[in-house]
């Protein structure tokens, strides 16, 4: 019904964090290698915790 009242799950919350990081990480790959291997390998770690709570919600 109303959907700004409904709150977000921490695994909606990761998605998003993991999408912005990724997009980050892109806009950084023309301009700073490092940076944008670092914002990566963040994603990557938002990734695995994704992982986790799946894991753990199917179960």
């Amino acid at each position: 019904m109303f959907k700004f009242l409904k709150k977000k799950t921490a695994l909606e919350k990761l998605n998003k964090q993991y999408k912005i990081l990724l997009s980050e990480a892109n806009t950084l790959s023309t301009s700073n290698r490092k940076a944008s291997d670092a914002k990566v390998f963040e994603a990557e770690s938002v990734l695995d915790k994704i992982k986790a709570l799946e894991n753990n919600s199917i179960k």
